[in-house]
């Protein structure tokens, strides 16, 4: 059947030009759910660990939220017990405690005593030891520590390596 008339025109017409806007539509919808690049960029942080002194906590920005870097001494690891070793991370030769900033209990920023050679959370006065495992109530569980991957001398945040999996199939962060 042909249509050849003005209102088979303006009908065909009217239907591509809503197909199109329709497309249009879509495509801007699409694009409003990706993440901005800047949260994407966020989402990793590589870190070069051949930088960290020993025995001096050095804090880190991941997601926005605060990570702690401690690189161990020869004396650090001596004095460990085996429960403590599995939350060693270890990049070459290093050893290094890299957790998650905040207290498992209110999301309070525990500070490290060095002397001590533990972690303060003054809040409500948990302890964490040099590993972060939890040496006094009130928090629930261990510093967590995020996901990463070993990459050389580098440490990349955010990013899931067999090294991380390894340490959540044992039951050591979340």
């Amino acid at each position: 059947m042909k249509d050849n008339s003005r209102r088979g025109f303006m009908g065909k017409a009217f239907g591509g030009v809503a197909a199109v806007g329709a497309v249009a539509s879509l495509f801007a919808m699409k694009k409003s759910w990706d993440p901005l690049p800047s949260v994407k960029a966020a989402g990793f942080t590589t870190l070069d660990m051949s930088g960290y002194k020993e025995n001096e906590l050095v804090t880190e920005k991941w997601r926005g939220k605060p990570i702690f870097v401690l690189k161990y001494t020869s004396e650090m690891i001596a004095a460990m017990d085996e429960s403590q070793k599995p939350r060693i991370i270890s990049v070459g030769e290093a050893s290094y405690l890299v957790t998650l900033g905040l207290c498992t209990h209110l999301g309070c920023i525990p500070s490290y005593e060095k002397d001590n050679k533990s972690f303060l959370c003054a809040c409500h006065g948990g302890t964490y030891d040099i590993v972060g495992n939890v040496t006094k109530s009130p928090p629930p569980r261990a510093l967590d520590i995020p996901p990463f991957t070993i990459k050389g001398n580098t440490l990349v945040l955010g990013e899931v390596g067999p090294e991380y999996l390894e340490m959540k199939k044992n039951g050591l962060t979340l």
